[in-house]
């Protein structure tokens, strides 16, 4: 297996998510899905628009998703964002996410970094307005 070169974790981002993928969550390779990341990316992308929004939030797009590096059953994933843009109803965010190995811990490898965007919406699954404290969040 080839050597995954080791970064710094980012100190301009918060840890929102940590998670293992489990056998389940790869193929036959035992390279984890894509998708699976891509949802655990969305569901940690949410964190900071929600506290934003203080409510309900939807997924409005991705903006921008690159795979790095392979991630591997068993790794431990940490997520880390940072809101780059609040707008009227909706809340950009950066995702990075970093793997390291049980045998390896404290050495990151970053695997994958996304760039996605919410929309605060009320009951009836309808853009409103963030709170106007969200300029100051």
């Amino acid at each position: 297996m080839a050597e995954r070169p080791h970064v710094d974790l980012p100190t301009d981002k918060e840890l929102v998510l940590k998670v293992i993928p489990m056998p389940a969550d790869s193929n036959a390779n035992g390279d984890i899905f894509g998708g699976w990341v891509m949802a655990q990316t969305d569901l940690a992308g949410s964190v900071l628009p929600a506290r934003i929004a203080r409510g309900r939030i939807a997924t409005v797009a991705v903006n921008e998703f690159v795979f790095k590096q392979p991630v591997r059953v068993g790794d431990i994933l940490s997520f880390y964002s940072a809101v780059t843009r609040v707008g009227h109803s909706s809340v950009t965010v950066d995702v990075e996410v970093f793997a390291e190995t049980v045998r390896d811990q404290g050495r990151y490898v970053k695997v994958t970094e996304a760039t996605l965007t919410y929309v605060a919406i009320d009951d009836g699954g309808k853009p409103r307005p963030l709170p106007q404290s969200a300029a100051a969040a």
